[in-house]
């Protein structure tokens, strides 16, 4: 019999205990197989599971796995794995995690734990913004700036629209949102809407099944945002981005890009409790 030490984490909290993207992590996933980590992340069936392993690059490696498929980097586990490690490890509230997207920065101001995403990469969208109107099920006058594939860490296709209502009035299509790959051949959409000066609205999509899902909260799509800001050469931002209330997970993320174009995205962090798996 195998013992396996996991928490309960959620991530990008907004006022309350129950808020945010939930997560799991285990303390040491040295042993597990690839089939095992997947099959115990579909056991959970969380948007994602964690495992910390030894690392001769940073504190501690990570892979992150959702119920379907390995991922090399997200937000929300990267913050709830650092504060996971940071316990454990006693690293003092500053360090790196190991992914396969490379070493991701991590620290903790004393209120929310922060990353440093990767530089950006960009490139064009090739469908047609009448054909995203269509999948998003607005009018195409709904769309705002040019939408973008933004990578930070992941490869996402980031779509501005022109109003917070518009962000709540999407209702995507499956057929088309399946027509959408990214570079590592997987669909998903980040929508979002300035509702003030400091404030952004937002959603995330992504296909599971014959169903189109929405995530509570986003990290790895943030990070995305500060790249797509990057690209049109919007200049320095310090944002606050709201998600989560369309399905009942109200969560804050914290979107920072510097003078230099370095991108930060933080949020708070509750653990809510623990437990063993036995294999």
């Amino acid at each position: 019999m195998r013992t396996y030490a996991y928490r309960i984490i959620n991530v990008f909290t907004r006022g309350g205990t129950l808020t945010g993207n939930p997560l799991c992590v285990f303390e040491n996933g040295e042993g597990l197989s690839d089939d095992e980590m997947q099959a115990l992340a579909l056991q959970f069936n969380l948007s994602e599971t964690t495992f910390i392993l030894p690392s001769d690059k940073a504190n501690a490696r990570v892979r992150i796995f959702t119920p379907a498929y390995e991922m090399p980097f997200a937000g929300h586990p990267t913050l709830g794995t650092a504060h996971v490690v940071n316990a454990l490890r006693n690293a003092g509230g500053v360090l790196k995690l190991e992914m396969k997207a490379g070493v991701i920065p991590v620290a903790f101001d004393g209120t929310r734990w922060a990353l440093s995403a990767n530089a950006p990469r960009w490139r064009e969208v090739a469908e047609s913004r009448e054909f995203l109107a269509d999948m998003l099920g607005l009018p195409v006058a709904a769309l705002g700036e040019r939408p973008l594939w933004v990578n930070a860490g992941k490869e996402q296709l980031v779509i501005p629209l022109t109003s917070p209502d518009h962000v709540r009035a999407v209702k995507p299509k499956t057929d088309p949102f399946w027509r959408l790959q990214s570079e590592d051949g997987q669909s998903m959409a980040y929508v979002f809407a300035p509702q003030d000066d400091h404030t952004i609205v937002c959603r995330f999509f992504f296909p599971k099944a014959p169903a189109i899902l929405e995530d509570p909260a986003t990290g790895s799509a943030c990070s995305n945002l500060g790249g797509w800001f990057v690209a049109m050469r919007h200049g320095p931002q310090a944002l606050t981005v709201l998600q989560g209330d369309q399905v009942g997970r109200p969560s804050t993320l914290f979107l920072r890009v510097d003078e230099q174009g370095r991108i930060f995205v933080g949020g708070g962090v509750v653990e809510l409790g623990a437990g063993v798996i036995n294999l």
